[in-house]
This record gives structure tokens, sequence and C-alpha cells, in this order.
């Protein structure tokens, strides 16, 4: 089995795909919101899309935006999303294995304990059920008439950056990606995004990264952008971890707006 093999998937599965229109959050105010479920090797993965208020007709570019270790679909951070929403795109999030609504307390222990025997494999299988996931959301996605199949771009924070890594690799269609607050060297070797984001080559990365960073060493990030092919960006701002700036949030947008032309 190559790298690639182990995310690839089972085209003939059905997604049983489900939408149902709800209140978008204050942050998306004015927008509409879709909640939606799809099926994912057995799992059921739930998501959230919200989609520009305005309706020309034509289908909207999408972003997939990805939360990080512990966050859900509903993370406040993911709030950056909502002027690119308010600038033409779709912005759709869903909850990673052990997260939001499919968290798990026993398996969500075994996956951050580093020296428990079945971590290794725990960590393998929640890379893989993750990307294999955001392939089928955007197989869903892509097929919906609000969608515009062609135009599809990656951003990420913290764990959804380092597993876009990945996905980007893997999946041919997002045409960008901003990886926010992303390093190397975590985790088992066969899922380190070192091994696979020179694939997302030639395709655009921006790398954006917080100099007071506590979780990921610089050394990290460094060593993940080094592995990236061009074209590439790297852009470092003043925050934490916990809390980029908003011209940090600001680069990333443009970033995606311009690959997306928007």
């Amino acid at each position: 089995m190559t790298e690639h093999a182990l995310f690839d998937h089972d085209a003939a599965e059905p997604l049983a795909f489900q939408r149902r229109e709800t209140a978008p959050p204050e942050a998306f105010a004015g927008a509409r919101c879709v909640r939606f479920e799809l099926t994912s090797r057995g799992d059921r993965v739930p998501g959230r899309l919200l989609l520009p208020a305005s309706e020309t007709g034509a289908p909207h570019p999408l972003v997939l935006l990805q939360h990080g270790a512990g966050g859900s679909m509903e993370s406040p951070y993911l709030d950056a999303g909502g002027p690119w929403v308010r600038g033409g795109a779709a912005v759709a999030t869903i909850d990673f294995p052990l997260h939001g609504e499919r968290s798990n307390a026993k398996f969500s222990a075994v996956l951050a304990a580093p020296n428990h025997a079945s971590s290794e494999t725990l960590r393998i299988e929640f890379a893989r059920q993750s990307i294999i996931d955001l392939r089928r959301t955007v197989d869903a996605l892509a097929a919906l008439p609000e969608i515009d199949g062609e135009r599809i771009a990656y951003g990420g924070f913290s764990l959804g950056a380092m597993l876009g890594a990945v996905f980007c690799a893997v999946d041919p269609r997002p045409c960008a990606a901003a990886l926010a607050l992303a390093g190397g060297g975590f985790g088992p070797d066969a899922i380190d995004p070192c091994r696979f984001v020179g694939a997302v080559s030639p395709r655009p990365i921006l790398f954006v990264n917080a100099t007071r960073d506590e979780t990921v060493p610089r050394a990290a990030t460094e060593a993940l952008y080094q592995a990236a092919q061009e074209p590439k960006k790297i852009e470092w701002f003043d925050g934490s971890h916990q809390q980029l700036p908003g011209v940090a949030l600001k680069a990333m947008w443009i970033h995606l707006r311009d690959a997306l032309g928007l």
C-alpha cells in the first residue's frame, strides 16, 4: 500500500447526504446556514455549510475551513470565515472524528496519551478517517447546485491545518491551501504531514504562524514549510497558538480569495 492509498475511499459507498436549513451563527448574520450529514466508512459525519445571502443564480466557490484539536464546527475561531462568506465564498466545516457531535471521551483519552499501547494505531486510524471524511464531504458538497465544484480551497487551524496538508496532497480538487499554526513531526511517521505536503504543488500554500506559539515549536513549522514545494509562502504574526491576530486571518482569506478568483 502506498502512502496515498491509505486515504483512498470507496466511491461506491452511498453518501446518504441529508441537509436542513437553520439559523446562522451571529458571526454569519445574513448568511444562509445549512446543517448536513453524510456517511463516511459507515460513520455519520455532521457538518455546517454557510452560504452568501445574495442569490445571483451562480454557484459559489467553496472553502473547507477546519478546526483544531478539541474544537468543532462551532468553535469561535472559525468565525474567521464570516468575512469570507460576505466576500462571496461558501464555507463548510465538519466535525473531525472524536470531536464535536462525534466526541468520545474514552477514545480521545487514548489518542492524547502518547505512551498508550494503542495510541499509534488509533492516531493513524483517526487521520485516515478524517482525510476520507473530508474527501467525501467534497464529493457531497460539490454536487450541490449552490456550489461551484471546480473552485474549492482549504483553510485549517492547528490539527485542521496538519490534516489539511495531507488532505490537499491526496485530493487534487483544492486549488489552494491556507494552513495556520501547523507543523511537522507530530504523531506517527506514517501520517506526518511532512511526508505528504510536497505533493500539493503546483497549487499554492500559505503557512500562517504565531511568533509566541506555545504548542507548535518553530522548528516543527519550518520543517513542514521546507517539505512543501513551490509555490509556497510563510508569514509570521505576533500572537499565540490560542490567538491569531485579525491581520493573519485576513492574509489567509486574501490567499484563498485570489486562488478562487473572487
